[in-house]
């Protein structure tokens, strides 16, 4: 009987290995790697003000599409102000991918937000379309208003 179970359970771990069991160990990317892959698809898209679609992006309606249409599903406010007010807070410094970084591009108030991806580089829909940007440069430095995690 001992004989029959250990043939079997080879035989299992055998059938397993031929079925693609040796990938169990490579799992599917995390939803920070799927929300960064989403919002890179869209580089190049054009602004439009109030735009909600890769027809046209603003900028807080580009990071409310990338999260509503990648793996994550997740539903975010309109506008960067409300979706400032989402998420845990994070120090700069602690930044992961995936978290929305916001600034004050108008004045006192949170008007921009964008997708980090790491490295010091967000995405987000520019007046001049959805740009790769850096944190480092002066204006984006001068800007920054702070960051929010709503990825667990």
């Amino acid at each position: 009987m001992k004989r029959v179970i250990m043939s079997l359970v080879s035989l299992g771990t055998a059938i397993g290995i031929l079925l693609g069991g040796t990938h169990i160990a490579n799992a599917s990317p995390s939803y920070d790697q799927e929300v960064t892959a989403t919002a890179k698809h869209f580089v190049g898209s054009p602004f439009k003000w109030g735009g909600t679609t890769p027809k046209g992006f603003d900028a807080s309606g580009y990071t409310q599409y990338v999260y509503k249409h990648s793996a994550v599903n997740m539903n975010l406010p309109r506008t960067s102000a409300e979706q400032y007010k989402t998420g845990t807070a994070v120090k700069k410094e602690n930044l992961k991918q995936g978290d929305i970084v916001f600034f004050k591009t108008d004045g006192k108030k949170v008007s921009f937000s964008g997708i980090y991806l790491g490295n010091s580089e967000f995405v987000g829909a520019t007046s001049k379309g959805v740009r790769i940007q850096s944190l480092k440069t002066k204006y984006w430095k001068d800007a920054y208003a702070g960051a929010k995690r709503v990825l667990k």
